[in-house]
């Protein structure tokens, strides 16, 4: 799953410790399958909150140690049990994978980080667990990269999660404050109102990356490296996204091979 799901993501990177790719991959397939759940195919609402309630079960059923059938289960409790990583984690995990399939929109900045709390900071979390490395500080520093990096994934599927699951991941009251409707998704209307609204948006996620950015100086050796590049790579991702506000907002900047010598060269020398 790890290897083939369409998303670009850096799932158990070879930069990480070779002992925790394999938990790692645990995790992500967990994640990704439940977040499959709430938002691919045609299945109906009950459905989906259904499969994600069997999960729930399962996380229960982990909980109390009785062993499960599932394989995704089987091996999530090995790593539990190698790890002891927090549980309540991935109970937030599933909170926002069923928040995705009931709720489309957010009233405010408060309300969309707290949606972000809960489907993206456990991910980071988990990690420094991994790591042995899941110090307080490090845990709000982490918070505020993983934040940044699913708020980015918002800016960068404007068009996608509007077109395929009415979803917009931007505050409502901050939509009405630079005079922008759902019609501009609808359209794809590309004026200054909704230009001004997403410069507000990307400012907002770099200021939280720039926040989190010392956890990749705190952590030593691979780790603290692959950090550095997940910061790098998720600021240049903004770079891109400014660039191409005025002539193409609602499509997707893909980072491309010319890239990547000034992410990793900010990786080490920032």
């Amino acid at each position: 799953m790890t290897r083939t799901h369409y998303e670009n993501f850096p799932v158990a990177s070879y930069l990480l410790p070779s002992p925790l790719r394999r938990a790692v991959a645990v995790i992500y397939a967990f994640a990704r399958s439940a977040d499959d759940y709430a938002d691919e195919g045609d299945l109906p609402e009950t459905q989906r909150l259904a499969l994600l309630a069997a999960y729930e079960g399962e996380l229960d059923a982990l909980a109390c140690g009785q062993p499960s059938a599932h394989p995704i289960f089987i091996a999530l409790a090995d790593v539990m049990a190698q790890h002891t990583l927090p549980l309540q984690l991935f109970r937030d995990l599933l909170s926002a994978f069923r928040q995705d399939v009931t709720q489309h929109e957010y009233a405010d900045a408060a309300e969309l980080l707290d949606y972000c709390r809960r489907s993206a900071n456990p991910v980071g979390r988990l990690l420094l667990h991994l790591n042995g490395a899941a110090s307080e500080d490090n845990l709000v520093l982490s918070d505020h990269i993983c934040t940044a990096l699913q708020l980015i994934n918002f800016h960068q599927d404007l068009a996608q999660d509007y077109d395929e699951n009415r979803r917009v991941y931007i505050p409502r009251d901050e939509m009405r404050a630079y005079g922008v409707g759902l019609e501009h998704f609808r359209d794809r209307r590309n004026d200054p109102a909704l230009q001004k609204l997403l410069l507000r948006q990307y400012r907002r996620s770099r200021e939280l990356m720039l926040a989190g950015a010392p956890l990749g100086r705190r952590l030593h050796g691979r780790f603290g490296w692959e950090i550095r590049l997940i910061v790098a790579g998720g600021l240049r991702v903004l770079e891109r996204l400014e660039a191409n506000l005025a002539r193409a907002p609602f499509s997707r900047p893909r980072l491309r091979r010319r890239d990547w010598p000034v992410i990793i060269w900010r990786s080490l020398s920032g």
